[in-house]
């Protein structure tokens, strides 16, 4: 599969998933407000026929009055009477309960206004009545009572009933019918939302079956390309190897057979420097007697003008000759120490790695003292490594620590060190001179320094210590600016495994 083919699938599985994931939230909103909506409208139809009971129990209530009211009349039993009160006590509340239940509908409003306006006009003509049997004037109440039935108050009371409940039964089909509508599309919602959620998973389905067999011919590819690529680097690193081997005999053997010739230039040297005095000592001696003087005494010697001027030349080219191969001997110390390291098999040990430091900022005390710095350890993680390449790092950069603080002021040198991913990170900083950034990586190279040159040195130091650490399996690096002090931080692996570096070298 091409690198475009495999951006395009990607981009479609995003697509899809991205497509799933919106219908899923619409479905969702869609849903709760679908549902909120079938809840509203159930309570509404749900009112509508708490409304109509509601209508039928204050009927009830007038009709029951009504009739306890005449059978009272006819036999004038207490039991009537009470029966009567029950009633006529229920019907003002029922009353009072239709109309908080239909305020929101204002011809159900002007409906309750005439209903209670005719229950209270009939619910006082029970109550002459009753009265009246009370006093033993039963004729007087039944005239009373047939002439109560005659006036309005029935048929108003009987026609707003049957007005109430027809509007009640219209709202409760437009309410019901509102009901089904939200169910239908609260339904045609979630089939349409479940249909496109199927697709979109046979959709991702396909898609991660066809990655899944272009990663299978992948994996194929790739093994084959391992089994190529492990001899191909079994092959490079062998070469590698050699090549590596071949170098370090080549800078050893030509580091060797430097020292030949520069020993030989020293002893020359020093043969020029003996003969030094006696060749001018002739010089003058000649002079003087060209000149009609009294020769020289033993050991004297007496130069003018530009035999002078010569002995000195003389003696200051004797100087930097021998400068120079001191220079020169230093440097070729210094190849042959690297190419020893370079050979020298790491052997790892557990090291407890504050006492270990402890012990190096112990054997620079005096160098501290001098330069008036302080050396801070803080807790430091502890590590299996080699000990001798540890030694050799740790002192290098304490001591280059030491070295270059700035003049007058108080040295502050802090170690500190933590564990990351198997790795433990040692951080060496100070607050000295500092290091232009620009000169970060002139500083790792072999015989290159930075800075202003008023430190004894060959710019072996911090290459030879970058060069440990990568045979460690490590990393180093450096945060500096000028003034501003240094942080050189140290990257090794907790437990390093001696396999992995010692057949590279």
């Amino acid at each position: 599969m091409t690198a475009d083919a495999q951006r395009r699938r990607t981009v479609i599985q995003i697509l899809l998933l991205s497509a799933g994931f919106f219908v899923l939230v619409a479905i969702s909103v869609a849903s709760v407000l679908l549902v909120n909506k079938s809840r509203e409208d159930n309570s509404w139809v749900v009112h509508s026929v708490e409304a109509e009971n509601q209508i039928s129990t204050v009927l009830l209530e007038v009709r029951r009055a009504e009739s306890a009211v005449r059978a009272y009349l006819l036999s004038g039993g207490p039991q009537f009477l009470t029966e009567y009160q029950a009633a006529a006590a229920n019907v003002l509340p029922g009353i009072d309960h239709l109309a908080r239940l239909t305020g929101d509908n204002p011809a159900q409003v002007q409906n309750i206004a005439k209903l209670r306006k005719a229950a209270e006009q009939r619910l006082s003509e029970f109550a002459r009545g009753a009265e009246r049997v009370k006093n033993n004037d039963v004729s007087g109440a039944v005239a009373a009572l047939r002439n109560g039935s005659s006036t309005g108050a029935v048929e108003t009371i009987a026609s707003v009933g049957r007005d109430m409940r027809n509007e009640e039964d219209r709202l409760f089909r437009d309410r019901t019918e509102t009901a089904d509508r939200t169910q239908k599309l609260a339904s045609s919602v979630t089939i349409a939302g479940s249909g496109m959620v199927l697709a979109l998973a046979f959709g991702s389905i396909l898609l991660v079956r066809q990655s899944s067999r272009a990663r299978d011919r992948a994996e194929i590819r790739l093994r084959d390309a391992n089994l190529n690529l492990e001899a191909t680097v079994d092959e490079r690193t062998a070469d590698l190897r050699e090549a590596n081997a071949e170098i370090q005999r080549f800078a050893y053997i030509v580091s060797h057979d430097l020292r030949s010739p520069l020993v030989n230039i020293m002893g020359f040297t020093s043969e020029l420097e003996e003969l030094n005095s006696d060749i001018f000592r002739r010089i003058g001696g000649l002079t003087q007697a060209a000149s009609g003087g009294p020769p020289p005494a033993a050991g004297e010697i007496v130069l003018e003008g530009s035999d002078k001027q010569l002995a000195d030349d003389f003696s200051e080219a004797l100087g930097f000759i021998k400068s120079s191969i001191a220079r020169m001997d230093r440097l070729i110390s210094a190849i042959l120490n690297l190419t020893r390291e370079g050979r020298r098999e790491f052997q790892p040990e557990q090291i407890e790695t504050r006492d270990f430091v402890e012990g190096i900022v112990s054997s620079l005390a005096h160098q501290a003292a001098e330069a008036q710095a302080e050396i801070h350890i803080e807790p430091l993680p502890n590590i299996v490594s080699d000990r001798l390449a540890l030694e050799q790092i740790f002192s290098n950069l304490i001591d280059n620590g030491i070295k270059y603080l700035k003049n007058g002021v108080p040295g502050e040198i802090r170690i500190r060190g933590r564990t990351k991913l198997g790795y433990a990170i040692f951080e060496i900083s100070d607050n000295g001179r500092g290091i232009d950034p620009k000169d970060h990586q002139r500083i790792f190279d072999l015989f290159r320094r930075a800075g202003t040159q008023d430190k004894p040195g060959q710019g072996i130091g911090l290459a030879h210590v970058r060069a440990l650490v990568r045979r460690l399996g490590g990393t180093m690096s450096v945060s500096s600016e000028l003034n501003a002090g240094s942080t050189f931080t140290v990257t090794l692996p907790i437990t390093w495994n001696a396999s992995n570096r010692n057949s590279d070298q």
